[in-house]
């Protein structure tokens, strides 16, 4: 059953970090599936590219999340452009590496608003439609950092045990309501913000790029990184099935069991 078939219309979608990676690979599935997709990001150009590839129509909404009233701006432009939001995917988010000693309050903060903070006020914007419409999906990319104690990253291992948190309250409150709240915990995916962290093994440690993105490959027990269409493809099952709510469904190739 399809996110369509499940009211026999499209759907209004909006996709946060749409304009590359995991967020990317989401809206062009839900496009294909025939579903209206809003992309927001910081970087217009790379929004306008994802919005072309797209095969149905498309919406851009170039801001940065992290602003204060990004969240109003994001669904009162596609209240006013579509309608109320029917579903929401956050994909947004990124990473950053430091020693817990040498965390500074302004990565510390930096990370909170990106990847707890962000997620959080889309949510509280776009859930009052849904529940008023008696039908609404919410998925919310965290991460395996979002179960386990991870080393070097504790500003971000916190920011995504605190999103999963979220999800799980918001789907525990909206139970029964026809909206459902879920979340997909990805390992290592083969995307932009990968190489990023590729970049800085490389800078910490001095290996090679291939020794670094081979090192990420093993922490998969199957061997390689994850591809983003792998993730998009739970995201859209989170979608499809209402039995399925406050769940956070781990894409690791069997790294972390739960």
């Amino acid at each position: 059953m399809s996110v369509s078939q499940v009211s026999g219309t499209s759907r209004i979608c909006v996709v946060t970090g749409g304009s590359r990676g995991i967020g990317a690979a989401v809206a062009a599935d839900l496009s294909a599936a025939g579903h209206r997709v809003v992309l927001a990001a910081r970087d217009a150009e790379a929004l306008e590219h994802a919005a072309k590839a797209l095969s149905g129509p498309a919406l851009t909404v170039p801001l940065d999340l992290t602003a204060p009233g990004a969240a109003d701006e994001l669904f009162g432009r596609v209240e006013a452009e579509w309608g109320p939001a029917e579903v929401l995917v956050c994909a947004a988010g990124a990473g950053a590496s430091a020693k817990l000693t040498e965390t500074t309050d302004e990565l510390w903060e930096a990370q909170l608003a990106l990847n707890l903070t962000a997620p959080f006020r889309c949510l509280r914007r776009a859930l009052p439609p849904m529940r008023a419409a008696g039908w609404g999906r919410v998925v919310v990319v965290a991460s395996t950092a979002a179960k386990v104690g991870t080393p070097y990253v504790a500003a971000y291992t916190a920011a995504k045990h605190g999103v999963l948190g979220l999800v799980r309250s918001a789907a525990a409150e909206l139970a029964g309501s026809g909206v459902t709240v879920n979340a997909v915990c990805p390992g290592y995916v083969d995307t932009p913000m990968t190489d990023a962290t590729v970049a800085a093994i490389v800078a910490r440690t001095g290996r090679t790029e291939d020794e670094a993105r081979a090192a990420l490959a093993r922490m998969q027990p199957i061997g390689r990184l994850i591809r983003p269409g792998e993730v998009a493809a739970v995201v859209r099952l989170l979608l499809e099935q209402e039995a399925l709510n406050g769940q956070a469904v781990t894409v690791d190739g069997g790294g972390v069991q739960s």
